[in-house]
């Protein structure tokens, strides 16, 4: 794959998870950011919890990048479908209105897609992930991860007002 694992077998205990903070968190980070349409708390939390959720699984976890990914995203998925569910049945109250500035835009559109196409499309055009890595840390094969990512993209144009003319 693209990356190494950092080698978890030497030093002591909290070394590993060290390395693999200092190699892994920004990126793991940034991609929750995207994801969650620009939650920075939900981001910090995500990412916090994949780091604490590996320290005790360290000698059974075969590739840390994807686990880690996958922890983080299913933490920052729950705490988004929370918050929807508090947000209905808060149903008398009227949210702000959007921002129509277009990174606002943007953001809306992809916390409209389904989790896993938002996830596919975050990993591979905003981390830059190859599709083949992709896959793994959603759990998926790389023919879903494409389906995934064509249906994503679909999808972002129209919500986006691009009519896919091709």
């Amino acid at each position: 794959m693209g990356y190494s694992t950092p080698d978890l077998s030497t030093g002591d205990a909290t070394e590993p998870i060290e390395e693999a903070f200092r190699t892994y968190a920004a990126e793991l980070w940034r991609a929750l950011f995207v994801y969650t349409g620009g939650r920075a708390e939900i981001a910090d939390e995500a990412t916090a919890e994949a780091f604490t959720r590996a320290i005790p699984q360290l000698g059974s976890i075969r590739h840390l990048r994807p686990w880690l990914y996958r922890v983080a995203f299913r933490v920052a998925r729950t705490e988004l479908d929370r918050e929807q569910h508090e947000f209905a049945e808060q149903a008398d109250q009227a949210p702000d209105p959007p921002d129509v500035d277009e990174l606002h835009h943007l953001l809306d559109a992809l916390t409209a897609l389904p989790p896993k196409q938002r996830a596919a499309i975050v990993l591979h055009y905003r981390v830059d992930l190859p599709v083949r890595e992709v896959a793994a840390i959603l759990g998926v094969s790389t023919p879903t991860a494409k389906v995934h990512l064509h249906r994503g993209r679909n999808r972002l144009r129209q919500l986006l007002g691009e009519d896919n003319d091709e």
